[in-house]
């Protein structure tokens, strides 16, 4: 273990307190927007539901647009530093918000930075990662980001007890962390390898099926996780419809983070050496746990049950398909093939976010759970049903 931390690049460390610096800011935002939209600007569910999934869609689309622009250009750390910046700058609109149109404004901005930094970012982690290593390299970047995910909303909590519940002087506290995150992206030091225009990189029918059968399951797999797992705001009204207090209710995601952090990076590891498809099978077992708690939960603390199955599901399941991209996509296609990845687990993501929207508005919070959970088993099954690791690899694994 102790190797592999001295073995990574710097960069790696870099990238990975970039993104806990800007999760800190990003999730301090989205544990209070729910409240903030539903209490101070007397927003609908399905409203909120639409807007995180087009967000996150949005996100996705850009993804495909900038993974593929730093395989054109050849160099990716320009495109990571400008969507850090252009997230960092929205945080100044949220606090500021007096509709819901100011609010979709920023939160759509803000998706557009992150997904100009996405699918580069992922690139170069396994650009200047050895192929031995990058299944670490993923899972500390994503224990990383999962830490400033749980430290956000615990920011958040103590910010409300401190400014006595006023959600609009706590939004102001997230915008430092963010201008943090920017400041260590520009010590990245990209690969000279990487500094030669790629001409012959470009979204077409020739370079799309380049990417092969392996890619495309993982693609499709990836895309029916998403749908079994619509946007986390849910799991903040959840918390909230059981009666959780307004200043508690950033404990969700602290929780749920805090599971993802702790479980990220040795899934990684375990990613390098285990079988890739009984990985992805109890990443979706801990799915199905986790709606069907969610779904029949009467108290705070079976909210919080939950939502830590929730994130162990997240950590046993990222940091693994973002390492079966990299492997799967040829190197001077593989910020094209995070793009397309992204899009389509948007795309699903926007799905089952107005999906669940409509479900809670009408039906209630139990049976938007129970219908992910469905969607998870359906996977689970799928996942069982293939013979190997060498359907979704093309190796054993």
């Amino acid at each position: 273990m102790q190797s592999i931390f001295r073995t990574l690049p710097p960069s790696i460390w870099a990238l990975g307190f970039g993104a806990m610096f800007m999760d800190i800011s990003s999730e301090l935002v989205h544990s209070l927007l729910p409240v903030f939209l539903t209490s101070v600007l007397g927003t609908s569910i399905v409203t909120i539901g639409f807007l995180e999934g087009v967000a996150e869609a949005t996100a996705a689309i850009t993804k495909v647009f900038s993974g593929t622009l730093s395989d054109y250009l050849g160099k990716r750390t320009f495109l990571v530093t400008l969507g850090y910046g252009l997230s960092a700058i929205t945080k100044l609109v949220f606090p500021l918000a007096t509709s819901v149109s100011w609010v979709f404004g920023a939160r759509f901005t803000d998706r557009i930075g992150k997904g100009i930094r996405g699918a580069p970012r992922d690139a170069l982690i396994a650009d200047i990662t050895p192929p031995e290593l990058r299944g670490a390299a993923y899972g500390l970047r994503q224990s990383l980001d999962s830490v400033g995910a749980f430290l956000g909303p615990f920011l958040a909590m103590v910010s409300l007890a401190v400014l006595a519940n006023d959600i609009r002087s706590v939004l102001w506290v997230g915008v430092l962390p963010a201008f943090i995150a920017v400041g260590l992206i520009l010590c990245i030091r990209e690969p000279p390898a990487q500094q030669q225009v790629n001409t012959n990189s470009r979204i077409s029918l020739t370079e799309i099926s380049r990417l092969g059968w392996g890619y495309w399951m993982i693609v499709l797999l990836a895309a029916i996780f998403t749908l079994a797992r619509f946007s986390e705001a849910f799991l903040i009204l959840r918390a909230q419809s059981v009666g959780v207090p307004i200043g508690f209710v950033p404990m969700v995601l602290i929780v749920m983070n805090l599971v993802f952090a702790a479980s990220a990076y040795p899934a990684g590891i375990a990613a390098d050496y285990l079988s890739r498809r009984i990985l992805l099978f109890l990443g979706l077992a801990m799915l199905v746990l986790a709606d069907l708690v969610l779904a029949v939960a009467l108290a705070p603390w079976q909210v919080f049950l939950g939502t830590a199955l929730w994130g162990l599901h997240m950590g046993l399941t990222q940091g693994l398909f973002n390492k079966l991209v990299a492997e799967l996509a040829p190197a001077d296609e593989r910020g094209s093939a995070f793009g397309i990845f992204n899009l389509v687990s948007g795309i699903a993501l926007l799905l089952a976010s107005m999906i669940a929207g409509f479900l809670w508005q009408i039906v209630g919070p139990s049976v938007t759970f129970i219908a992910g959970g469905i969607f998870a088993a359906l996977a689970a099954i799928g996942i069982l049903a293939l013979k190997s690791d060498r359907t979704i690899h093309g190796a054993s694994g």
